[in-house]
């Protein structure tokens, strides 16, 4: 019973989402919006290629052998923007601040 009340809450949570980007839809003009969207879609871009960019540095193998994936220098030879380190969850070491070095 206990799934079926969390399913129920989830719906929930879910419609709530969408009611709440329709009222915001429908104060904005579609070719406004487009910006928005658009926006959004470029930053999933972006957040996708460093992802997998990291994944490959992190694991060191083939051409990425001996790469450093906090290194910044190893994200511009592959033209991947690089976010810094509180945005991706990478917890900074001790002694050291999030942000870009």
């Amino acid at each position: 019973m206990a799934v079926a009340a969390k399913q129920n809450n989830s719906d929930s949570f879910e419609q709530k989402l969408w009611k709440t980007a329709d009222k915001l839809r429908k104060n904005i003009d579609a070719a406004e919006y487009k910006h928005i969207v658009l926006g959004l879609i470029f930053l999933k871009y972006i957040s996708d290629a460093f992802d997998v960019l990291h994944d490959k540095l992190r694991s060191g193998e083939g051409e990425y052998a001996g790469a450093d994936p906090e290194d910044r220098d190893e994200f511009c030879r592959k033209c991947v923007f690089r976010a810094c380190r509180g945005a991706v969850g990478v917890s900074p070491s001790p002694g050291e601040t999030a942000g870009y070095r």
